[in-house]
């Protein structure tokens, strides 16, 4: 099965600036990018323009394949549970759906947001899957998906999923038909997760893949995941998805694909 690889221009090609990412994903071969939010603190005035931002994907000639709602870049961890930023997820939601409906993106990852000392963590899942509820029923209305991710609680401690069990309930409590599983091999490695069991698993709900090696979040080859293996196990389960670059590598070596 073949297999495609987008870039994610928020973790890669960063020593340019937003704007001329796509095009640079595109004269490294690649035909699909993804992002973050894009839109943070530290962006200019000119990279928090969506048309430009649009523009740019399209004058590239690339595929915008995944796209992060908002978040309070660079430290943040999504906003979806969070009481004190429900306005701001909330007017998000057109603006993220009407960007991936200008560029055809059908995958918007709603990152769950970190435990608030002092909040009721019974409170902030009730607000979560009200928030995933009303990203689900927009993205849907352009036949995308909204993606639930778990990361590792090494890096992010405070972010309460971080198994995939975890966030395959949240899914599923959710009652969307179109919310998926974003499935991060490499923050499921962090926790020592069965990775070829959770693909086999979780198959039927998962709508992205996400890659970088173990330890270290470097490019396929620095660490120690066995990438062939589990590409198989993609395989044999049928996920034909798109499969994100989300590594760190200065030196943007793309060798190990071949």
């Amino acid at each position: 099965m073949s297999r495609k690889f987008d870039v994610n221009c928020s973790i890669l090609f960063t020593d340019l600036p937003l704007l001329e990412r796509p095009a640079a994903a595109k004269r490294a071969g690649f035909d699909a990018v993804e992002f973050w939010w894009p839109f943070g603190e530290e962006a200019t005035p000119d990279e928090k323009d969506i048309d430009a931002f649009v523009r740019a994907i399209s004058d590239a000639g690339v595929e915008l394949v995944g796209l992060n709602f908002i978040d309070l870049i660079p430290a943040g961890r999504g906003l979806v549970s969070l009481p004190g930023e429900v306005s701001r997820f909330r007017d998000n939601i057109d603006v993220a759906v009407g960007i991936a409906e200008r560029t055809g993106c059908r995958a918007l990852n709603a990152l769950y947001g970190n435990r608030i000392a002092g909040e009721d963590p019974v409170k902030q899942d009730e607000l979560a899957l009200e928030n995933l509820r009303l990203a689900a029923q927009a993205a849907g209305r352009i036949g995308a998906t909204v993606l639930v991710e778990a990361l590792n609680s090494y890096e992010s401690p405070d972010y309460p999923i971080v198994s995939a069990a975890h966030a395959a309930q949240i899914i599923e409590r959710t009652g969307e038909p179109n919310v998926k599983f974003l499935c991060d091999l490499y923050h499921l490695s962090r926790m020592d997760e069965d990775l070829h069991q959770v693909i086999r698993t979780y198959a039927p709900v998962i709508g992205h893949v996400q890659i970088a090696d173990d330890p270290g979040r470097g490019r396929p080859g620095s660490g120690s995941l066995d990438f062939a293996a589990l590409f198989a196990t993609l395989d044999e389960t049928g996920y034909d998805g798109w499969i994100g670059l989300e590594y760190k590598d200065p030196e943007l070596d793309w060798t190990w694909i071949a």
